[in-house]
């Protein structure tokens, strides 16, 4: 079975990605549902997270209130620690989770890829067996978030402040996929891609 780590900033393209490696036979843990299935309704880490913040960031339908919790982390980075301090073991337990499912299906020459949009941020280089980073320019970062999310490009801006530089990510990276092109481009890429991660699996 190879690990592997799939990051990028936002706006990269990462999902992209991610959609084709799961087409093509891989794994895909993906950080952002894990985030969201370790404070669903009736688990220990929505619990801990009104236990932390208050009766009021959870709904009236039993759900956590994204938005009033994000009004009070985002304004705060103390709080923000607090709450990554809750969920962030709850996200890597239940990858791990995924690993271990992974392993124990007997498949020969397994791809596991964990989309994880923050590797880079946590440090996380050594707990894969190679990292794969979708790398686009900056300024096509904002680019595409002016344009398919509709942000302003000033909130897109501050968006990618908050994340990793574009440095620090090629500075994790065992292979670089560049999404500046086409999306037939991508998928060529993509397929080499495949190809070399197949191999190496396959070899271990």
């Amino acid at each position: 079975m190879l690990r592997v780590g799939l990051t990028g900033g936002i706006g990269s393209g990462k999902s992209e990605v991610s959609r084709r490696l799961a087409a093509r036979g891989a794994v895909i843990l993906d950080a952002d549902v894990a985030s969201r299935e370790v404070v669903a309704p009736g688990t220990p880490g929505l619990a801990r997270i009104a236990e932390a913040f208050g009766p009021e960031v959870i709904g009236p339908d039993g759900a956590l209130d994204r938005e009033r919790l994000g009004r009070i982390v985002f304004a705060d980075p103390a709080q923000r620690e607090r709450l990554n301090a809750i969920v962030h073991p709850l996200v890597r337990e239940w990858m791990r989770a995924g690993d271990r499912a992974a392993a124990d299906s007997g498949r020969d020459g397994l791809v596991v890829v964990h989309d994880v949009p923050l590797l880079a941020e946590g440090g996380r280089r050594g707990d894969f067996d190679l990292v794969v980073v979708v790398d686009v320019p900056p300024e096509l970062q904002v680019e595409r978030l002016v344009s398919q999310r509709g942000m302003a490009a000033d909130q897109a801006r501050a968006r990618m402040a908050a994340q990793a530089t574009r440095q620090q990510r090629l500075a994790v990276a065992d292979i670089v996929i560049g999404n500046s092109g086409s999306l037939a481009d991508l998928d060529r890429r993509v397929a080499e891609v495949w190809a070399e991660l197949g191999s190496r699996a396959s070899a271990r």
